[in-house]
């Protein structure tokens, strides 16, 4: 993931817990940019790291469009130089406030995929997602969509699940489908302050520092984000399948037929999804841009050595050797891996660290799920449709 202008933002989102890496790089805001220099470096030094014959870039902010049309043409260019007969791919995170036609023509004419930050119908995005001034951003993002739309633009949504939004799941589910989303992430929103960091300090902290904070107003209730994961998958599970993808539902079924789940926090161990900052920072993960887990600089040492390096190993394999023996015990372990480990910031009843603060929402919705996961595991085991499933699920009604 790399960052063209690190966390800057048009926006003033409550919940983001990444504009404060401002702090990280103090140089002031007109340094922020990453330069063509270090762009190359990154292209050129991913693209040599991919084992794979396609390469996906992905971008990401803040807000990666207020880089400016020029800095995109070059990813582009340096692409293309060293591509060396691999296939490229792009995707780019944006809060869609900034779209243009000539943006939209670009992304259609380089085959962007286009993830969308949107939380839902206007009352649930704007509750958060809010301009520095205290305006509310939906109307733009929406005229943004629509102009991917004119343009043929494929794009998905991203959805950060917080304690406002938590409450209305089929609202939230129903409406991205009514706008066209036919691949949605919902990402809950964990986080704790401390309390005491000093004005020119991060506040929020990573999981395992032993420091007690305070868990921030807009972190999703576990029962709620279980209720919420829930209320959709009955939806889903009787209506969209095939049609309509929920990445965590995906994941789920992925890990019940034992096959390598498309999201890392579902994974046994992480690790490969690192962050390239605007100045060639590279840290261990998104959620993770800490000092303690920076690795170094591609300008000093190559991508594939800071991502290979012990310290991204360990990073990796503390996923799983630092989950406690409560979750090494639990019957869904094969599902959930402990989830994120920058959740994992809560006791177990035997008063051992590091289990996940959802865990409770989450052994809800395994539990309600594991029938319709046999059987769309069993379909396609068979070499037949995962949508059979919607048939058998309304046939059943509430009973399971």
């Amino acid at each position: 993931m790399a960052k063209p202008v690190g966390s800057v933002c048009n926006l003033n989102c409550t919940y983001c817990y990444y504009l404060e890496k401002q702090k990280l790089f103090p140089d002031g805001p007109m340094r922020w940019t990453m330069s063509d220099k270090v762009l190359e470096a990154f292209v050129a030094q991913y693209i040599y790291s991919s084992n794979t014959p396609g390469v996906l870039f992905t971008w990401h902010g803040g807000e990666p469009i207020m880089r400016g049309m020029d800095f995109f043409k070059n990813i582009i260019k340096f692409q293309q130089k060293y591509a060396n007969g691999r296939k490229i791919e792009n995707s780019l995170q944006t809060n869609g406030t900034t779209l243009t036609d000539e943006w939209c023509i670009f992304f259609k004419d380089h085959n962007f995929l286009i993830g969308i930050s949107i939380d839902g119908p206007e009352h649930c995005h704007d509750h958060y997602r809010k301009y520095s001034n205290g305006q509310p951003s939906f109307t733009k993002v929406m005229k943004g969509l629509e102009l991917l739309k004119k343009h043929n633009v494929e794009f998905n949504t991203l959805s950060v699940v917080n304690d406002y939004n938590s409450k209305f799941p089929l609202e939230v589910y129903l409406f991205l489908k009514n706008i066209g989303s036919h691949y949605m992430q919902f990402t809950p929103i964990v986080e704790r302050v401390d309390t005491d960091s000093q004005q020119n300090e991060l506040s929020i902290l990573p999981a395992g520092t032993g420091k007690a904070g305070k868990i921030t107003d807009w972190t999703v209730g576990p029962v709620y984000y279980g209720n919420f994961l829930i209320a959709i998958f009955n939806e889903w599970v009787r209506k969209d399948v095939g049609n309509y993808f929920v990445v965590t539902f995906d994941c789920i079924l992925a890990n019940w037929m034992r096959v390598p789940p498309p999201l890392c926090i579902y994974a046994e161990i992480c690790g490969h999804a690192g962050v390239v900052e605007f100045n060639g920072d590279v840290y261990s993960c998104d959620h993770y841009v800490f000092p303690e887990y920076k690795l170094g600089n591609i300008e000093n040492k190559s991508l594939l050595t800071l991502m290979n390096s012990e310290l991204q190993l360990k990073f990796g394999r503390d996923k799983k050797d630092k989950l406690p023996s409560n979750c090494r015990k639990c019957e869904f372990l094969d599902l959930c891996n402990g989830e994120c480990p920058k959740n994992r910031i809560i006791f177990t009843p035997e008063g051992e660290p590091g289990l996940n603060y959802l865990c409770e929402g989450f052994k809800m919705f395994y539990s309600h799920v594991g029938p319709y996961m046999d059987f769309m595991a069993n379909e396609l085991t068979h070499d037949r449709a995962a949508s059979n499933v919607m048939k058998w699920a309304r046939s059943k009604g509430d009973n399971l």
